[in-house]
């Protein structure tokens, strides 16, 4: 049968609320013995507290949910480990929330976190348009963290990567290689990160004296597929190099260009971006622009505490700096 503070009260001859206060670290006016004797008996009989009943008296739970668009991808899967391994130093559990770019399911996740009364919401959108739920979810005032995919709102609390940044030093490698007609596969350009990687690789090609040929400029989708079906286009038009603006669709591309007779980087040479484990795995290894995920989720979660403990944080928009990672999936002229 499972042990209750009534019969830690009964068993140590105190009432309920004298055990309470003890179990929840709120042991004034109780003396040095009495909460001993508690502690022991709490110990001894294997109490296990209620974690709803002590929110509802604590008004936290030690709980926080992790919403993320895709676990199969392992930029993202860096982000969940990097949340849980700083959470748990924290004494928080994570729920966490694979939405597969789901709207539905994002936003019955996000119903699901507040019926269990979590204390605060990491949250990497899906990739769709309408994203007014997360204004919404802001303005509830659960302590909310944006990661990844960055939205225009004055109240948002973020971690992100320089994504500008990040295009232009990927575009600026191939730029110093001697190449000059580059293809982009972005993703979804309803995106703020998508369009900031577009923009660094414009302002690349522009300090180079080079136009934008938008023939050669492709919408993507995140996902494998979308790099594969858009080189096998792109590679027809002639194109030869890629800069492509994640690693999974990189992966995609890589593929279309082996099945097209092509040597990677002989023939063709492609630059990544996030640098997701596989891409040091991969034949040729992948030139890629490194986000720091791993450490993106630590900071995510130190920004939550703060924000779940009442405290002020240094600033509201926290931006890591990218790292250009080249290895053998290119090469000069």
């Amino acid at each position: 049968m499972k042990v209750t503070i009534r019969d830690i009260a009964e068993k140590a001859n105190v009432s309920i609320a004298t055990v309470s206060r003890v179990i929840n670290n709120k042991s004034e006016g109780v003396g040095e013995e009495t909460r001993k004797r508690i502690l022991k008996l709490v110990k001894e009989l294997g109490y296990q507290p209620n974690a709803l009943a002590r929110g509802l008296v604590t008004k936290k739970t030690k709980t926080v949910g992790l919403i993320i668009p895709d676990i199969t991808n392992p930029f993202f899967a860096d982000i969940a480990r990097g949340v849980e391994d700083q959470a748990n130093l924290f004494g928080y559990n994570v729920f966490l929330c694979n939405t597969d770019d789901d709207l539905d399911k994002e936003n019955k996740y996000i119903n699901a976190l507040k019926e269990k009364y979590v204390d605060g919401i990491i949250f990497t959108s899906s990739s769709i348009p309408n994203q007014n739920h997360i204004v919404e979810l802001i303005k509830t005032g659960i302590p909310t963290i944006l990661m990844d995919r960055q939205i225009d709102d004055k109240h948002v609390v973020g971690i992100f990567i320089d994504n500008l940044l990040g295009g232009y030093i990927a575009t600026k490698h191939l730029l110093e290689l001697g190449y000059s007609r580059i293809a982009c596969i972005t993703g979804p350009l309803f995106l703020k990160s998508a369009v900031e990687r577009l923009q660094g690789y414009e302002k690349a090609l522009n300090e180079y004296g080079m136009e934008v040929d938008n023939e050669i400029v492709a919408e993507g989708t995140y996902k494998m597929e979308s790099g594969y079906e858009t080189a096998k286009e792109l590679l027809a038009k002639g194109v030869r190099t890629f800069f492509v603006c994640n690693d999974i669709m990189a992966l995609g591309v890589c593929k279309a260009v082996k099945e097209s007779g092509y040597n990677i980087p002989e023939d063709v040479s492609v630059v990544g971006f996030d640098d997701i484990q596989i891409s040091h795995v991969i034949e040729p290894p992948l030139t890629t622009v490194r986000q720091p995920s791993y450490d993106m989720g630590k900071e995510a979660i130190k920004m939550l505490v703060k924000l779940i403990e009442g405290k002020k944080i240094r600033k509201k928009i926290v931006k890591f700096k990218p790292e250009l990672v080249i290895r053998q999936s290119t090469k000069a002229i």
